[in-house]
C-alpha cells in the first residue's frame, strides 16, 4: 500500500489481540511483576507486606487476614472501584470493566460502552480501531463533560467520523440475553425505544472510593458521599490517621494519588504537616488525538463570572503538524486581564507532553507574555503553545 506521500510500504501483521498481549506484558513491566514479587522486593528493604482484607477494630487497631495489628500512625490508600448502575438484568447478563478489557482472550465484534467520560472514549476508539462495532451510551447531556466544550466537541466529531456511534441522553431500560449476544433496550435522546445487540458490555460510568470493608466507624473516621473527609494536609478526623489518593474523593488520577501518597507519609512523621497543592492538576484523555487539560475551562470561567481572554492556535497552522499530516486539533489558552494563565487545553497527538510549558507557567506564576516570548525549537508541535500564547 502507499502512504499520503505516495511511498509504498509493506503492511505488517498487526491485530488487536497481538496489541492487547503487548499491553499486558507492558503492564507487568511497569508494575515490576506480580503482587508477590513486589512484596518480596519491599521485604528486602525491611518493609513487611501483608496481603488481605483490612478491617479496623479501633482507632489504632486493624485486623488483616485474621492477624491483629496496632499502629501509632495509619495511612489509608485503598483506592477506588467501579460504580455499578442499577439496571434491570445487567448483573445477570454480565459486563466487563476497563481492567478486564485489556485482558480479554478475544476481541468482541460488537461492543456497548456505558459512559462517555475519558475511560469510555479511550476504549471506544481503541476497540473500534481493532475492528469492533462500538456504541457509546452516555446518560448525561454531553460526552467528556469535564472538558472544555470546544475541544471535546471537536474530538467527538473526529470519533464519529471514524465510525463510532456516540449517544447522549440515553435511558438504558434493561439488559437481557439474546441468541445473538447481549441485548440492551435503550432510548436515545427521547427517540423511539430500540434494541442494541452486542457481544460485550464495557462499564465506564465512573468510580467510587473503596471503603465498604474497612469499617471506618470503628476507627472514628468521618466520610462523605465523596469519600474519606480530609483536611488540606490529608489528615482525617482522627489526628493519627491519614488518607491519600482516590479514597479521598479527589481527582482520580495516578499522578495525584502518587503525590498525595508521598505527602501523607511525610506528614505522618512531621512536626508541621504541609498542605497538598492541588491548584494546578493536569490530566489527559488518551484518545488519538489526545485531549490534554489543565486549569479552568471556558464554561467554568463563565459560570464563575470571570473575565478572560482566549488564545487559539489551530494545528493546521503549525508547520510540524502540517508536515506530519496531523492537523486535526488546536491549542487553547484562557488568560485573565493581568496575563495569568487560568487554563490550557490541547487537542493533539502527544497533548500530555505539550501541556508541560503551560503547567510550569501556571505553577510558577509565569505570565502569558513570557510564554509567548519563549523561543521553541523549530519545527515542533510545541510551537503551537507559543503561538497560542501570542494570540491572547
Amino acid at each position: 500500500m502507499q502512504n499520503a506521500l505516495g511511498y509504498a510500504y509493506a503492511r505488517q501483521a498487526l491485530t488487536g489481540n497481538s496489541v492487547l498481549s503487548w499491553v499486558q506484558q507492558a503492564q507487568k513491566r511497569v508494575r515490576g511483576g506480580t503482587s508477590e514479587e513486589a512484596a518480596a522486593s519491599l521485604a528486602q528493604k525491611g518493609i513487611e507486606v501483608m496481603i488481605g482484607e483490612a478491617v479496623f477494630l479501633s482507632p489504632h487497631e486493624l485486623s488483616i487476614a485474621g492477624k491483629a495489628l496496632s499502629a501509632s500512625q495509619i495511612i489509608i490508600a485503598t483506592g477506588d472501584e467501579n460504580i455499578v448502575p442499577t439496571i434491570d438484568g445487567l448483573n445477570d447478563v454480565g459486563y466487563i470493566t476497563n481492567v478486564q478489557a485489556v485482558s480479554l482472550p478475544t476481541l468482541p465484534r460488537r461492543l456497548a460502552i456505558l459512559g462517555g467520560g475519558a475511560i469510555g472514549m479511550e476504549f471506544a476508539q481503541l476497540f473500534h480501531r481493532f475492528g469492533a462495532e462500538v456504541t457509546v451510551l452516555e446518560h448525561g447531556t454531553a460526552l467528556l463533560d469535564k472538558e472544555d466544550r470546544e475541544l471535546a466537541d471537536t474530538l467527538c466529531t473526529l470519533l464519529s467520523n471514524e465510525g463510532l456511534r456516540l449517544e447522549t441522553n440515553v435511558e438504558l431500560r434493561r439488559v437481557q440475553r439474546d441468541p445473538e449476544g447481549k441485548c440492551l433496550t435503550i432510548c436515545c435522546n427521547k427517540r423511539e425505544e430500540e434494541e442494541l445487540v452486542v457481544d460485550e458490555i464495557l462499564l465506564a460510568i465512573g468510580r467510587k472510593p473503596s471503603l465498604s470493608s474497612l469499617q471506618l466507624e470503628k476507627a472514628g473516621v468521618k466520610t462523605s458521599k465523596k469519600g474519606i473527609v480530609v483536611d488540606a494536609t490529608l489528615r482525617t478526623s482522627q489526628r493519627h490517621i491519614w488518607a491519600a489518593g482516590d479514597v479521598t474523593g479527589a481527582l482520580q488520577f495516578t499522578h495525584v494519588a502518587y503525590e498525595q501518597g508521598k505527602l501523607a507519609v511525610q506528614n505522618a512523621f512531621a512536626h508541621a504537616p504541609q498542605p497538598f497543592d492541588d491548584h494546578v492538576i493536569p490530566w489527559v484523555t488518551y484518545t488519538n488525538p489526545a485531549l490534554g487539560h489543565v486549569g479552568k475551562t471556558e464554561e467554568q470561567l463563565r459560570q464563575d463570572d470571570v473575565e478572560y481572554r482566549v488564545g487559539r492556535m489551530f494545528l493546521k497552522d503549525v508547520e510540524r503538524a502540517v508536515a506530519e499530516g496531523k492537523t486535526e486539533g488546536l491549542v487553547k489558552l484562557l488568560v485573565d486581564q493581568q496575563g495569568t494563565i487560568l487554563g490550557g487545553h490541547i487537542l493533539a497527538e502527544g497533548a500530555g507532553d505539550l501541556l508541560a510549558p503551560i503547567i510550569l507557567a501556571m505553577q510558577a506564576g509565569i505570565p502569558v507574555e513570557k510564554l509567548a516570548a519563549t523561543i521553541m525549537p523549530y519545527p515542533n508541535m510545541v510551537e503551537g503553545v507559543r503561538w497560542a500564547a501570542d494570540k491572547v
